[in-house]
């Protein structure tokens, strides 16, 4: 009696494309953006490269494509997280764990697009400061909500410290990681930053 071999379930479009930017990221993360071929990410994904042309029509289309992922996960991460705060201190530490925890689970490209953003597409090295903004609007509005009474200038220059700020400690921590965990660095920056703003705090 013979038994048959089953049959693989072929993914859908949507799940071959999250797996496609899933190895892209990685092997980017790995390799550097100039370094990387669509060779390798075709291997690894176990697809031909004309399929990942015809998903994103180049290297850069793909690079791009993950980025905007990412940038667009982390936004909707960090708001999740502070939607679910009861008090300003709570609000602050539970935005900076999910960046922690995010850039962690993110920190090679991370690294990449930090330290050597003029190798990458100009329109994919345009995306880090569009995230930027998105996370300094989202920052901007949640410190309204509990120093309501500071001036819009103030809110402003302490945004863009916090988000420089963040970076900074995240890029050291992603070269350190043995010397602080994402809870400590979650934890400095929410103290370094109520510091701050607590005057101004109702």
């Amino acid at each position: 009696m013979s038994t048959a071999t089953p049959r693989r379930r072929r993914m859908s479009r949507a799940e071959r494309e999250r797996q496609m930017l899933d190895v892209a990221e990685q092997v980017f993360a790995e390799h550097g953006y100039r370094a990387t071929s669509m060779d390798e990410i075709a291997d690894r994904c176990g697809v031909s490269k004309p399929m990942l042309y015809e998903y994103f029509g180049s290297k850069d289309g793909l690079f791009h494509a993950a980025m905007a992922r990412s940038k667009a996960e982390l936004y909707e991460t960090t708001q999740k997280a502070m939607a679910g705060a009861t008090t300003p201190q709570d609000i602050l530490r539970r935005g900076m764990l999910a960046y922690f925890e995010f850039v962690d689970s993110h920190s090679g490209s991370f690294t990449m697009l930090l330290a050597a953003p003029l190798t990458v597409p100009p329109e994919s090295a345009g995306l880090v400061e569009e995230t930027r903004q998105q996370q300094s609007a989202l920052i901007t509005g949640v410190l309204k909500s509990f120093a309501p009474d500071a001036p819009e200038v103030m809110l402003e220059s302490f945004t863009e410290i916090i988000i420089g700020g963040c970076e900074r400690l995240a890029l050291w921590r992603t070269r350190h990681p043995d010397r602080i965990s994402v809870e400590d660095a979650a934890s400095h920056m929410s103290e370094f930053c109520w510091q701050g703003l607590s005057p101004y705090a109702p």
